[in-house]
């Protein structure tokens, strides 16, 4: 059962998506509980720092930052801008978890208080930039540093288990010095506990997600990955989302 906060952030995705030619409403849907999770409970403004690697999950995220008074460009993907919230531009998959172990190293050296979260979509994980980030921020033991794949098993061409599977990266991270917390991404009171949680290691978050969480017809199905709506799915959806 999904939060009325859960499904008001759902329905302004649809409304925001539509009026600014957005349409990655599965992607978009299945991490709406990660970010309600950090904008709502966890991030510290003055001294964390988030970055959206999923980018074309945007929509949710430039909808918590509109809550917050901010106004970032309105586009496919985040598009830096750092007075309006957004850290860093994510458009190609791969981009945004280097760039958050950049900023963690960082924060290290200058011995600056405050995390660093990124949003990492399990597609993505097949980059390699994934792997190496991986691998410089157990050597750097950023332990500032925490990454959760929102875990919804597709990607843009199908089914993540079809097409290169990523079933092991959690044995992986352990493996290399990582903290590997496994949990449902649905449920914002474990994602909050655990994104609050302070760790002698980075930890990396594996959040079981559903595509098009909270639509019935959009659930689980690759088409709705990135795919406009007819005026009747979009009554339908918005329909479910009101009740």
């Amino acid at each position: 059962m999904l939060s009325k906060r859960s499904k008001k952030l759902r329905l302004d995705i649809i409304k925001l998506s539509k009026a600014n030619g957005g349409y990655h409403y599965g992607g978009s849907f299945s991490c709406v509980e990660i970010l309600l999770s950090l904008f709502d409970n966890v991030l510290n403004e003055k001294k964390d720092k988030f970055i959206m690697s999923k980018g074309h999950a945007c929509w949710g995220f430039y909808v918590l930052l509109r809550e917050k008074g901010l106004n970032p460009l309105l586009e496919g993907h985040p598009h830096r801008d750092i007075h309006n919230g957004v850290e860093w531009t994510t458009g190609s998959e791969g981009h945004g978890f280097p760039a958050a172990v950049g900023i963690s190293l960082a924060k290290k050296i200058k011995k600056e208080d405050g995390k660093v979260f990124v949003i990492i979509g399990d597609g993505e994980c097949q980059e390699g930039t994934t792997w190496e980030s991986m691998l410089i921020a157990s050597h750097h033991k950023l332990n500032n540093l925490t990454v959760i794949i929102d875990f919804n098993k597709i990607q843009g061409s199908g089914f993540v288990k079809d097409i290169l599977p990523i079933d092991s990266i959690g044995d992986v991270a352990k493996s290399i010095g990582w903290k590997v917390t496994e949990l449902d991404g649905h449920n914002v009171d474990n994602i909050s506990n655990s994104l609050k949680e302070k760790n002698d290691k980075p930890h990396l978050i594996i959040a079981n997600t559903i595509k098009g969480k909270g639509v019935s017809f959009m659930e689980n199905q690759p088409k709705w990955h990135a795919n406009w709506p007819s005026p009747e799915y979009e009554k339908k959806a918005i329909e479910e989302l009101s009740e």
